[in-house]
């Protein structure tokens, strides 16, 4: 994505977020909180949306395209509005078909309509949907308590069906895509309250207490009065110029993040991996790293994953290994691992960026996953000989770590653990001052 919009995308989305609330109050920022689902491990946001304002459970998918949600069952609202073709709706969201329905018109059903391809990221499964848009309300923000409610009349989703909400977490009714496009949730609230065009995620390692996505600019605050946004490393994001969707149209880039992983170092010792696989290939979109909200745990192509392993196991010598428990392949007694303020005390592996001198550091607490009372596994898992993408950066290595991403600059800030400034991302103050 251009990191400026051309000038009739500018005045389309201008035009299509103007409804502010019916009021004059512009908020810097806005705040939604992000629970950790315990038996499907995917993270779950709430919005509110139709009129009457309904709470809508959603899997949060980092790099997804949109908000999409089942319209087939119970959809009730007086304020949806279907995107007619040639609109300039269609042309931000960069529709190129045009569907009929021959039903009673309905949400997800309505002639003269353009439409997009829901996907569930989780299962790989996409279908066709209509595209729309219906009121959405956000909490704001002021980076270190809610504030106010803000309601967007003329929010941009697509219509999914109910079949694609399998394998979703109970109780979702849908996807929030975050990505690289116009008309994905950072995109869409940055243009509707004019804020920079930037978002940030801190997603907590309990599913009992909630973390946070913050859409607009910090400070982002967490208990005790830490600014999670003053510590954080910068590194460019990348864009794959061929889209990793399950449907996508030719020329179409991936609105996934990616970022360039140069290099893996345990206990600083460079781990000996083909670095052409760390690249993207411009072509066909192959390799390079990507950071996703829907994978539990890092992927790793095979050859890397061996590599990491046989390293890890090497630095942890001393520590009896115990048989492998799925989807994990290194598992080892945790009686022989001691613990420190940043997790299990294990050795550090870097992921070397645009330079030496800039690593994200994963300690023991992104790295280990205690399977049981005894046992410590090593959390990655290993992606098959030819995937996609080389490297996924998954949910568990990224919980208690604070990630901005600035759609404006192209820029990723990280903080790395969190537990080491004595906060974790369950630590925003959701009770409101307002």
């Amino acid at each position: 994505m251009a990191s400026s919009f051309p000038f009739f995308f500018l005045c389309a989305l201008l035009s299509i977020s103007a409804a502010l609330a019916q009021t004059s109050f512009r908020p810097k920022a806005l705040v939604l909180p992000v629970t950790k689902d315990s038996s499907t491990l995917q993270y779950l946001t709430r919005i509110n949306q139709r009129t009457p304002l309904v709470p809508v459970s959603l899997t949060v998918d980092l790099g997804g395209q949109f908000l999409w949600v089942d319209c087939d069952q119970g959809y009730v609202t007086s304020t949806y509005r279907p995107a007619r073709c040639g609109s300039a709706q269609c042309h931000l969201a960069g529709s190129g078909s045009c569907g009929t329905c021959n039903s009673a018109p309905r949400p997800g059903c309505n002639n003269n309509t353009c439409g997009l391809f829901p996907d569930n990221t989780i299962t790989n499964t996409a279908t066709s949907g209509d595209l729309g848009s219906d009121v959405v309300s956000v909490q704001s923000t002021d980076g270190k308590n809610p504030g106010r409610v803000v309601s967007q009349s003329n929010f941009l989703f697509v219509c999914g069906s109910t079949f694609l909400l399998e394998g979703l977490a109970s109780g979702a009714k849908g996807m929030a895509g975050l990505g690289r496009t116009r008309i994905s949730l950072p995109s869409q609230f940055a243009a509707a309250y004019s804020f920079p065009r930037k978002f940030a995620i801190c997603l907590s390692s309990s599913t009992r207490a909630s973390g946070v996505a913050f859409f607009g600019n910090g400070p982002y605050v967490l208990l005790p009065n830490v600014d999670a946004s003053t510590s954080l490393i910068y590194t460019p994001l990348i864009i794959n110029p061929v889209s990793t969707a399950a449907v996508s149209s030719e020329g179409e880039a991936s609105s996934d993040y990616f970022i360039g992983v140069k290099s893996i170092k345990i206990n600083e010792k460079v781990v000996p991996i083909n670095t052409n696989l760390l690249s993207i290939n411009k072509t066909d979109g192959y390799g390079g790293t990507k950071i996703s909200t829907v994978n539990p745990y890092t992927v790793l192509q095979t050859s890397i994953y061996n590599a990491v392993v046989k390293a890890f196991v090497n630095e942890l010598s001393g520590v009896p290994r115990v048989a492998s428990v799925a989807p994990f392949g290194a598992c080892f007694s945790s009686k022989n691992i001691g613990s420190t303020r940043v997790g299990p005390a294990v050795p550090q592996i870097d992921l070397v960026l645009q330079s030496e001198s800039v690593y994200w550091r994963i300690f023991g607490a992104n790295s280990m996953v205690q399977v049981s009372d005894n046992v410590l596994c090593l959390g990655f898992v290993d992606g098959g000989a030819n995937p996609r993408t080389s490297i996924v950066i998954g949910g568990h290595q990224i919980e208690d770590n604070l990630l901005q991403f600035d759609l404006a600059t192209s820029r990723l800030g990280f903080s790395s653990s969190l537990l080491f400034r004595q906060t974790t991302c369950a630590n925003f103050n959701f009770t409101s001052n307002a």
